[in-house]
């Protein structure tokens, strides 16, 4: 220190550096005393009591959550605290606030995550480890990870499904005779993930729980400590992407039932559009779902919406077959039953009751021998629609159409829906 600066003569000054250094040569000495004879190679109490290995988590981001791969990734800070007495000392300080070089020099826990598919420690700007020294031989271990771990998922209920993604961890090595895990802070405060850290598009993480269990193997019986990450799966993307379509590709289907039935052009490319509309709808839906070997909530939705769609477009070919064989019928009486309809009726009394007859028929009028001139004059040319052009009705399979598919799919999505509502009920 400066003599102008703190006002004190050159004896305190130096009596105040001679007090630090002091200080700094009695805390390498205590380190050196720690370390001095420590075999890193031996488990604390090796040949006696169990380690017992304290852990907590504190989840910093997570997410995303992949269903084609079925795994799920977060960054977490990854906490162990255990007793080693061989590190017990005495001191000006209770807590020794070492970096990570201190960590290869002692012993510590080979923890490994038993469903990780990929870990990373950050090193960056140096390993992001935190180690620290209680007087007592108390350790505290904390290490910055990100973790890429499977999550097994049962798509049957996709879009409204719910999944439990574990995090899986153990001791790699060591058996329950000789090192056991224990959540610290109690199965309830062990893993805490701030509503901030998640990073979900289409999930919400609606919780987590805690479990431990024992696990036997050839080398013997092992703890292994098991965090739940409760997700439950967003609906907007699918109403918007697939539900919605769907549900308006089978409204212009049905809205063919009320074009005129002589109208085959308009009818045939209502059908086909639809029913293309529907396939495409069926193979992008599948894009973001992983190759399964069932069929999930959705597929039975566009499955029973294509159904509806492929039923409006063979109902216009039962009405168009069923009217042509009408009007066969009809063409027949006019040209071999009848030969001259304006000897026995009126012309206006025969295209009354012709009005009510059946939709194009288009047969050449060749077919049959010669027809008379007033038959020929009461049909155009190659078709049964009367020469006037005034449409002849509705067909009575349209008229039920109107009315029962409508209410089908409206059942159908009734439901639908109401069964949607208890599937997240029991998810949550």
């Amino acid at each position: 220190c400066a003599r102008t600066a703190i006002g004190c003569g050159g004896s305190v000054c130096e009596t105040q550096h001679s007090e630090t250094s002091i200080y700094l040569d009695n805390i390498t000495q205590i380190l050196d005393r720690l370390l001095d004879g420590y075999d890193n190679r031996l488990r604390p109490g090796f040949g006696g009591p169990v380690t017992e290995v304290k852990t907590d988590i504190f989840v910093t981001s997570f997410g995303p959550v992949s269903d084609v791969e079925m795994e799920y990734t977060m960054d977490v800070f990854f906490r162990q605290t255990w007793i080693d007495e061989r590190l017990k000392f005495e001191g000006p300080i209770e807590i020794l606030r070492l970096n990570n070089l201190m960590v290869s020099k002692i012993w510590t826990p080979d923890t490994f995550f038993r469903n990780g598919k990929r870990s990373i420690s950050h090193n960056m700007t140096t390993p992001n480890k935190l180690f620290r020294i209680m007087q007592n031989g108390t350790i505290l271990y904390t290490m910055r990870l990100t973790i890429n771990a499977e999550c097994p998922m049962r798509l049957m209920n996709f879009p409204m499904d719910g999944h439990a993604c574990p995090l899986k961890f153990g001791s790699y090595a060591y058996p329950i005779s000789e090192i056991v895990y224990t959540w610290k802070k109690g199965p309830l405060s062990s893993v805490e993930v701030p509503q901030e850290s998640s990073s979900l598009l289409q999930y919400d993480l609606i919780g987590q729980t805690v479990s431990s269990e024992r696990l036997k193997s050839n080398t013997g019986e092992y703890v292994i400590m098991t965090v739940h990450f409760h997700l439950q799966r967003k609906m907007g993307f699918f109403l918007i992407q697939t539900y919605i379509p769907c549900i308006m590709t089978v409204i212009l289907a049905q809205v063919s039932f009320w074009i005129n039935k002589e109208s085959v052009p308009a009818r045939t490319v209502f059908g086909i559009t639809t029913v293309l509309t529907m396939t495409t709808l069926s193979i992008s839906a599948r894009h973001s779902l992983p190759k399964v070997s069932y069929a999930t909530a959705m597929d039975w939705f566009i499955a029973v919406c294509f159904a509806f769609v492929f039923s409006a477009l063979i109902e216009f070919a039962a009405v168009n077959y069923f009217s042509t064989l009408q009007a066969n019928r009809e063409y027949i009486f006019c040209t071999h039953i009848v030969p001259d309809l304006q000897q026995i009726l009126p012309e206006s009394v025969v295209l009354k009751k012709r009005m009510n007859s059946a939709p194009v028929f288009d047969r050449p009028a060749k077919t049959f021998p010669n027809p008379p001139v007033n038959a020929q004059a009461f049909l155009q040319q190659g078709s049964a629609v009367p020469a006037n052009n005034v449409l002849t009705g509705t067909s009575i399979i349209d008229k039920y159409s109107r009315i029962l598919f409508p209410l089908s799919f409206g059942a159908f999505n009734l439901v639908y829906w109401i069964l949607k509502d208890k599937v997240q009920f029991m998810n949550s």
